[in-house]
Order: C-alpha cells, then sequence, then structure tokens
C-alpha cells in the first residue's frame, strides 16, 4: 500500500518588519512630525541663506599657478564691471535674464562695461577662456575681476543689500545716452566700411584687423570708464 500523503504545512516564513497590503499609506512611512510641523517660510529662509552663501564662495574664485580663475583680462578690471550678455531675442528667458541684470546694475548707477556676444562673437571666445567651459549661459557678471555668477546670484546679492557694497568702488556711470553709437557701444568699422576686407595694389584684397566678424568696433566715447569719475555710496 502506498503511504498516505503528508499534508503537514510548510514553516512559514518569518514576518517582515515591513508590511503594507496597499500603497495607501507609504506617504505616512515617509513623512515625520517634525517636517510637518515645520513652517513654510522657514524653510524658504534657509534655502535663501543657503544659496547666498553659495554666491559668496563662488565669489572667492580658486586660484591656479597664481592666477585668478574667472579674472578679467583688462588692466584696470580691479575697479570694473563686466557683464557678458547678448541683445538677441531668440531666446526668450534668455534675453529677460539679461535685461534684469542690466536694470540692476544701471539702478546702482555705476559704469558697466557691456560685452554683447551677439555684436562681437570673440566676447563668448573670451568668456569661454576664462571659465573653461564651452556650454554657457548667460548673462555672466564679473566685479573687480572676480567671477560673481549669473541673473540668479545678481539678483539674491541685490536684495541682500550686499551688491551695493561690491560695486561702491567702481566707476559712476555718466547721465544719458552715448551721442557718438547711441548706446549701442559699437561702430561700423571706418576703415573696410563693414566689410571686413582692405584692397591694396600691392597685396590685393585681406581681411581688415581693425573690426569684429561683423565689421564693427567699439565705441571710443563709451566702451572705456570715465577718467577720475566714481561713485560712493
Amino acid at each position: 500500500m502506498w503511504r498516505p500523503w503528508d499534508y503537514k504545512k510548510k514553516p512559514s516564513k518569518p514576518s517582515s518588519p515591513f508590511s503594507c497590503s496597499s500603497f495607501k499609506d507609504v506617504h505616512h512611512l515617509c513623512t515625520t512630525d517634525d517636517f510637518s510641523s515645520a513652517p513654510a517660510k522657514r524653510t524658504a529662509n534657509v534655502f535663501h541663506r543657503v544659496r547666498l552663501v553659495n554666491t559668496l564662495l563662488r565669489s572667492w574664485a580658486p586660484t591656479r599657478n597664481g592666477k585668478i580663475l574667472g579674472s578679467v583680462s583688462d588692466p584696470v578690471s580691479d575697479n570694473l564691471i563686466v557683464v557678458y550678455f547678448t541683445s538677441l531675442r531668440a531666446v526668450r528667458s534668455t534675453f529677460e535674464d539679461c535685461k534684469t541684470v542690466r536694470s540692476i546694475l544701471q539702478g546702482l548707477r555705476v559704469w558697466v562695461d557691456e560685452r554683447d556676444v551677439s555684436m562681437d562673437p570673440g566676447f563668448l571666445k573670451e568668456l569661454r577662456g576664462m571659465l573653461g567651459r564651452s556650454k554657457l549661459s548667460l548673462p555672466r557678471v564679473f566685479i573687480g575681476g572676480r567671477y560673481m555668477g549669473g541673473a540668479e546670484e545678481i539678483e539674491q546679492l541685490h536684495e541682500s543689500g550686499e551688491l551695493k557694497k561690491l560695486v561702491e568702488r567702481c566707476p559712476g556711470a555718466e547721465p544719458g545716452t552715448c551721442h557718438i553709437c547711441g548706446g549701442y557701444r559699437f561702430l561700423l568699422c571706418n576703415q573696410c566700411d563693414g566689410s571686413c576686407k582692405l584692397y591694396t595694389q600691392i597685396s590685393g584684397f585681406r581681411i581688415c584687423t581693425a573690426c569684429n566678424e561683423n565689421g564693427l568696433i567699439r565705441c571710443p566715447s563709451c566702451s572705456h570708464p570715465p577718467l577720475q569719475k566714481y561713485y560712493y555710496f
């Protein structure tokens, strides 16, 4: 005769410390009373302080071979503000950020060296060489030869009052618009008339070295800071 089947139950596995029949109460497991009781305003203030500290740390640029990374290669950059921006409206968010930063600095009544990368592609190459990046978003701001960041960092410094202290020794801006270039800071090259080429009987056609790729030169009136005119707050 065959032996009867053994109907003994298999030993049950030890119960898991976490058991949940559904995902309805998962969010209760991921939250605690401490986080739920914290006010939203306190969290916002903490994030604002963290961003402000990151902005100040970014202003203390690291050095490499004794040279400050991101320093502007101008002989008088210690008391200058340099802004790399674009005047093209192709990307609306970028154009609005550039417009906001320029209006903030203009409101401080200081002279700003505005370098429009859409008018002179050499400015973009210069910025990439200083920051060591191929892909960059605009605007980019330098104060006193130190890299300060983009639109978000400048807005935070302006709201906290730190930006006013950083530009207190920068030269003041002259009132009104430049009567030579109309505020564009560029003029048509007077040697090649914007064609980027020159012709001589000896060598024929050659590339004009006085202008950029667009046949433009910087305005001699407003592209340099006013001498011995400083604004102190």
